[in-house]
């Protein structure tokens, strides 16, 4: 039975879920010159990063917040997608499993619900009073192209001949006290509303919700399906409907719990010098380019507002970590549904950014079986986009273990009989190799590595020289305050 009771998207509660957890960690005095950003980035390359909540900023009054590395662990991510608690990157994979598409299935049922009025109406400003300069929005990098208020966020807008509402991650950088830019990559949903308003000569409204429940930023940067709406989504999550508020300018419908709301309009010909700003891959891939600006007529914010952030970096990164555990699910599913047997795990490792370095393990059942599974792996729907590297392993290999991976690649494989290269395959003009490439297209190749015991000799390879996985974890157990420190 479906709860009618509709979700605020509050970010504080999960909060303290998470300082329960004892996975929060205050900051308090860092920078937002450079020093928080950098924090975060090396909190972040931790084995269990803790999410950080940043205070007493320098230059912002105490209570104006920043927080970082919200979905970093599996116990937070867990917790994010309302899937119980894990502990492990494999138990949160398995619990992801088919998820998305009974999220999808199920998202019609969960229109978001007006309620008129909610916290993030604490605050308004308006007309000579905006100023977006007034939260503590971190230059993250020392080659940003400007301070980004906007990573970890919710970018709401509205199509031009529907009613069609869409919610996108688009990253959002300060260009003055009440005007900031707005980029989204051609194709992305926001992208094709906002072109048809431009063509119309219209004004594009926006609504940039700074943060919420971090549920919202993760849903906003994943593909929903066209014509979908994220808060839609989101409800199926919950299970139950989304609070929203209405924007009083645009009427765009933004969380009643939000705690930064940034609302305005995209003019026809106003477009200003936006970035670099780095990408997933952990490059700045682009020069400074034009991009919209909005013009922010409108400010609603919480009492001691919080920013979220999750800027983009050489990964690990911010949200590198959810991307693996998502795209990890629905490569798996994506075997699965290919009739591909005995897929023992999938990881998208984030080195490749989820994407550029990807390891299956199979129990081979048959000669042929670990091309098959590498093959498909690769270029199937989910898999072929940017897919540089596509690993296959043994079951008795933990695929997201590079230790273990590569360890299988150095003795398990023949370079000349166990790589196969893809050629032309399904690339991006965000690949940092495109520069080197000869294609007038988005191409690149790829690798299929076969580290699987051959099949041909799959009785007669030495043993591995180690303790059994019943006798390590039976040594866990009981060494756990030796082995554990």
């Amino acid at each position: 039975m479906t709860n009618k009771t509709p979700d605020a998207l509050d970010l504080r509660p999960w909060i303290e879920e998470v300082r329960a957890l004892g996975e929060l960690v205050e900051v308090d005095g860092a920078d937002w010159n450079l020093e928080l950003g950098a924090i975060s980035e090396l909190n972040v390359k931790r084995a269990r990063p803790p999410a950080l909540l940043f205070d007493r900023i320098p230059g912002y009054a105490d209570g104006f917040r920043v927080m970082t590395c919200s979905t970093s662990s599996p116990a937070r991510l867990s917790s994010i997608l309302r899937l119980g608690h894990h502990d492990t990157h494999a138990g949160l994979v398995q619990a992801l499993r088919g998820k998305p598409r009974q999220w999808q299935t199920q998202a019609p049922d969960y229109e978001p619900v007006d309620v008129g009025t909610g916290p993030v109406f604490e605050n308004v400003a308006s007309g000579a009073d905006v100023n977006v300069e007034a939260f503590p929005a971190p230059l993250w990098h020392e080659k940003d192209g400007g301070r980004y208020i906007g990573t970890g966020c919710m970018v709401v807008t509205r199509d031009l001949d529907s009613d069609w509402v869409n919610v996108g991650t688009y990253r959002v950088m300060i260009h003055d006290r009440n005007h900031v830019g707005l980029d989204m990559i051609p194709g992305k949903h926001g992208a094709i509303q906002y072109d048809k308003h431009m063509k119309a000569g219209k004004p594009f409204p926006v609504a940039i919700v700074i943060g919420c429940d971090p549920l919202g930023y993760l849903i906003s940067g994943i593909e929903v399906p066209f014509g979908m709406c994220e808060l839609n989504y989101i409800g199926a999550i919950l299970q139950r409907p989304v609070s929203v508020v209405k924007g009083q300018l645009t009427g765009l419908p933004i969380p009643s719990g939000a705690e930064i709301v940034l609302e305005g309009w995209a003019h026809p010909g106003d477009e200003r010098i936006e970035g670099p700003f780095g990408e997933f891959h952990g490059y700045y891939p682009g020069k400074p380019a034009t991009a919209p600006v909005v013009t922010i007529e409108r400010v609603y914010y919480r009492d001691n507002p919080i920013i979220m952030g999750s800027p983009p970096a050489k990964p690990p990164n911010d949200y590198s970590y959810s991307k693996a555990v998502m795209r990890s699910a629905l490569l798996i599913d994506a075997l699965q549904a290919a009739g591909v047997p005995d897929v023992a795990g999938v990881w998208a490792h984030e080195i490749g950014g989820a994407r550029m370095f990807n390891v299956v393990s199979i129990r081979q059942r048959y000669a042929g079986h670990a091309r098959q599974a590498g093959h498909i792996l690769n270029q199937c729907g989910v898999g072929a986009y940017m897919s540089r590297y596509t690993i296959v392993v043994d079951d008795d290999i933990d695929p997201s273990n590079m230790q273990e991976v590569m360890w299988a690649v150095a003795t398990r494989s023949d370079p000349e009989l166990d790589i196969d290269i893809i050629k032309r395959g399904m690339g991006s003009k965000n690949d940092p190799m495109s520069i080197a490439y000869p294609y007038k297209a988005p191409f690149n190749s790829k690798a299929i590595i076969d580290a699987c015991r051959p099949y041909d000799f799959i009785d007669e390879f030495p043993e591995v020289a180690e303790a059994s996985k019943e006798l390590q974890q039976a040594t866990l157990a009981k060494w756990h305050h030796i082995l554990d420190k």
